[in-house]
């Protein structure tokens, strides 16, 4: 088959850019033919066959995320150079816009839908006071403070593009039960298989540290809940209990969560790494007693719990979204009310003092959970489907 995969690619690369690289080498892996189209916006360009314009600046991009003529041309050249048999469109919301979709019309398309997006304006599911949003999108957008009159305005002719590009694809698929169940609510139907996970590295070796150390990988983001971690480890200090937090990643909370370390006092309890390259994350979980994903909004999947079960580090994660299909509790890790920094400091306590986890998650259950997430095996689900869907 010849395939070609679409993809936004952002500023920050993420799940799905992650999950765009495992396909491509997999499908390739199995013989196919494979190329990338992706807008110039973020790290997209340095792996793609195929680059549509986008922009940062907002002006030009509320314009562009309706229609972006360079998104078409670009995927014009794909389709007169190298003909697909079937495309697989990821995020394409931000910088390419509805207009790939239009563009792929007459190539069998299999819609990708990984976050929300497609069905919230502000992409989270998550209202202006943290708490989760359980309602179709429509006039309670701007009315609930989530976005402007304006904003919402304009939405209406991307949204209406964007359901119109929905209804007409082969298919849609996307990455959790969780999210299949919210596309469903919204009144999209999907098909999903567990995504891909690699395997540790060969030099991998958990060695938990000396003392109670827990750590959080992620982009700094107000949807990740950074801030209930951290005063949820403040509250464990205060408790009187010695643990140390490893902070992971970067983005634009960085300064807020700086100010807030020292307001709570946990200089020298708190670390924040900054950004690694995702080759080396794996070595800042080593020593780890747990991983913590304290997210407020519910993460459609959440890989980085699945990266850490299958390297034996237990996980502490937030209950509503995807986690909840990856952490079993007591078994692989422990899970806590969205946003509930006092059930989180419970959590940590608990693995803290040795209660619950002390041996790290059983080979057997990081090994079960490997299978079920293995690369070949999603990678024969997708292959299958397109192929149905080419034909």
């Amino acid at each position: 088959m010849r395939v070609l995969l679409v993809t936004d690619w952002p500023d920050a690369g993420g799940g799905v850019e992650t999950y765009v690289m495992q396909m491509a080498r997999g499908l390739r892996e199995a013989g196919d033919e494979v190329r990338v189209l992706t807008s110039s916006v973020g790290g997209g360009p340095a792996v793609a066959d195929y680059v549509a314009s986008g922009s940062r600046h907002p002006a030009l991009q509320s314009v562009l995320q309706i229609a972006n003529p360079s998104a078409t041309g670009a995927v014009r050249r794909a389709l007169a150079e190298f003909k697909p048999d079937v495309a697989h469109v990821s995020m394409f919301e931000m910088y390419l816009s509805p207009s790939v979709l239009a563009a792929l019309r007459g190539v069998p398309t299999v819609l990708n839908i990984a976050y929300y997006k497609p069905i919230c304006p502000n992409g989270l599911k998550l209202l202006p006071d943290d708490s989760r949003c359980t309602v179709r999108q429509g006039a309670v957008c701007w009315r609930g403070g989530c976005t402007s009159l304006a904003h919402w305005l304009r939405d209406r002719v991307r949204y209406a593009r964007i359901g119109h590009e929905v209804d007409r694809v082969a298919a849609v698929v996307t990455c959790s039960a969780w999210l299949q169940r919210e596309l469903r609510d919204a009144g999209i139907e999907s098909a999903w298989s567990p995504w891909p996970v690699e395997r540790p590295g060969a030099v991998f070796r958990r060695a938990r540290a000396a003392e109670p150390l827990f750590v959080f990988t992620g982009r700094l983001a107000r949807e990740k809940g950074v801030a209930t971690l951290l005063h949820a480890v403040a509250q464990v200090r205060d408790q009187g209990m010695g643990i140390r937090l490893r902070v992971v990643g970067d983005g634009p909370e960085r300064p807020a969560l700086d100010r807030l370390t020292g307001e709570l006092g946990l200089r020298g309890i708190v670390e924040f790494t900054g950004w690694v390259p995702q080759a080396d994350v794996e070595a800042h979980l080593a020593d780890a007693w747990a991983m913590v994903a304290p997210s407020l909004w519910a993460e459609p999947l959440g890989l980085t719990a699945l990266e850490a079960i299958v390297r034996g580090i237990p996980v502490i994660a937030s209950a509503a979204g995807g986690f909840a299909e990856t952490v079993e509790p007591d078994v692989s890790g422990l899970l806590f009310p969205n946003g509930d920094a006092g059930a989180l400091a419970q959590c940590l306590v608990a693995i803290a003092s040795g209660r619950v986890m002390s041996l790290g998650v059983p080979p057997d259950v990081a090994e079960r959970l490997m299978e079920r997430h293995h690369p070949h095996t999603h990678i024969l689900w997708l292959r299958t489907l397109l192929s149905e869907i080419a034909a």
